[in-house]
Parts: structure tokens; C-alpha cells; sequence
């Protein structure tokens, strides 16, 4: 054998294919696809249709996919995100952000949070709220829909317009309150919106009488990892409250505060 055939020979083939099959499963489900239909699921993601049911019976028994019991077919699970927790441990985002997210609650008093978007969907993996009977409800590991929610809005606003259109390749955009944008023009008009100002925001756009800003949180390579958000009544973030004049640069400080702890440092003059 020459020296120019032992180049082009492979190296050995690690890879466990099984294995990759419950991988390509799990990002299917990640980016919002419920598998309702086991053969349609089972072509989208080429694999047989006996494999997909085994597949999916051992992922939610490990708890990594629980299933939907009124709408049907399955979503990423609580063993998930206990994972992606540990990870994100791992990284320092949330050891990182509680103590900002204390700090933003004691200078504002409204309730602050930490998030991640998982496909269309978001996941809450912290929460520091102020003592007031107007501390927001939501819980770690809650999920609420990306598109309606301030934290949804500005990781979304991270995407290419292809891969936003891709995202919601045939998707609904349900409505929450009048103002949620249901069609992906709308959305993405808004999006354009949220990524100049730096920011999103909503005065009842996913609950009546809450309001809602967000901001993004890079790592050190600049990518929109999360994001963090704080919530009170409406009228705190109407136009001509006094608040919103608090709001928007403590908030930014906040998420700038983090990202550099995580070795971002790529802020603009006008982010500054």
C-alpha cells in the first residue's frame, strides 16, 4: 500500500447508529415537531417505523420525551432538561445569572428570569421575584411558546430569515391576546423591530394586564444562548411610565453583565 492510499483510507467508524437514530429523534421533537403521525415521523426523519416506536418508548421512560396527553405526541422531558440544566451549570450561565437576576428585581422590583429556546418553544431555568402579590407564577422548567413571549422574541430575532421561515415551515402561530403576531410576516416584522432596539418588548402581548422585556445573553463566541427577561403589571411598561425609563438600561446592564462573565465581548458602542 502506498503512502497516498494510506491517506485516503477512513479512519475507523466510531459512530453508533442507534444511538444517532435517538439524537435525530430528540432535535425533531426539540424543534416543535409532536410525532402524532408515527409514519409520517418515521419518513421525515428516515428511519423505519418500528425503530421510531421503539425509540420513542425508551425515551419516555428514560424521561427524556413525555408525552401530550390532550393535544397528543410527545415533547422534550423534565430528564431533559434536568441535562441541559446540569450543562448550562457546566458553563456557568446559571450560577452566573441568579445573583444579576436578584439585583434586577431589588433595583426595579419586578420578577426577573433566565431562558432558553428549545425549537418553538421557550424553557424557563430561573426565576427571582420581589415579595408583592404581583411576583410573576411561572416556574423553572415551564415552557411557553417562543413566538408570543419576550424571551421567545429576541432568541428568535438571533435567526437568519431562512431559518425562522424554516422553523415555522407550515406552523400555526397561535394567538394569546390581540396583539400576538400570528402570521410569520407579522412576526418577523416585529422580530426586526425587537433586533434594533436590542431588545423586546410587550405591554400584554401574551398576558392581559402583564408586561414583558428581554434581552439576550451571549457566550464567548458571540451565539444568543438565552435570555432574560422581567415581568410586571402592564402599566409599568406603557409608553410614558416612568419605569420604562429604568427598565430598558438596567436590563441591558443585566444581560451585558452576564455575557461578559461568560467571555462575550463583542457589545457595540450603541450597546454600551
Amino acid at each position: 500500500m502506498t503512502d497516498s492510499d494510506s491517506a485516503q483510507k477512513p479512519g475507523p467508524d466510531y459512530s453508533v447508529p442507534p444511538v444517532e437514530r435517538a439524537l435525530r429523534l430528540l432535535r425533531h421533537i426539540a424543534a416543535g415537531n409532536r410525532c402524532r403521525n408515527s409514519s409520517q415521523t418515521a419518513k421525515d426523519i428516515g428511519i423505519n417505523r418500528t425503530t421510531l416506536i421503539r425509540l420513542l418508548a425508551t425515551l419516555e421512560a428514560e424521561r427524556m420525551i413525555e408525552p401530550l396527553p390532550e393535544a397528543g405526541g410527545y415533547r422534550l422531558g423534565t430528564g431533559l432538561i434536568a441535562l441541559a440544566s446540569e450543562a448550562l451549570n457546566e458553563r456557568g450561565i446559571i450560577p452566573t445569572a441568579r445573583p444579576v437576576l436578584r439585583e434586577l428585581v431589588k433595583t426595579l422590583g419586578l420578577s426577573a428570569h433566565l431562558g432558553v429556546r428549545e425549537g418553538r418553544e421557550i424553557v424557563y431555568l430561573a426565576r427571582e421575584t420581589p415579595v408583592s402579590h404581583l411576583a410573576s407564577t411561572v416556574r423553572e422548567g415551564t415552557r411557553l411558546p417562543a413566538h408570543a413571549t419576550t424571551i421567545g422574541r429576541i432568541l428568535l430575532a438571533d435567526l437568519t430569515p431562512a431559518a425562522l421561515r424554516a422553523l415555522y415551515a407550515g406552523k400555526a402561530l397561535e394567538a394569546y391576546t390581540e396583539k400576538t403576531r400570528t402570521t410569520l410576516e407579522e412576526l418577523q416584522s416585529q422580530l426586526e423591530a425587537d433586533r434594533a432596539r436590542g431588545m423586546s418588548w410587550s405591554v400584554a402581548n401574551f398576558e392581559p394586564e402583564i408586561g414583558s422585556a428581554a434581552v439576550a445573553v451571549h457566550d464567548h463566541q458571540g451565539h444568543a444562548i438565552a435570555a432574560i427577561n422581567v415581568t410586571g403589571h402592564a402599566s409599568a411598561f406603557a409608553e410614558g411610565s416612568p419605569m420604562v425609563a429604568r427598565i430598558e438600561p438596567a436590563l441591558k446592564a443585566a444581560a451585558r453583565d452576564i455575557s461578559e462573565a461568560l467571555g462575550y465581548r463583542g457589545w457595540s458602542a450603541d450597546q454600551m
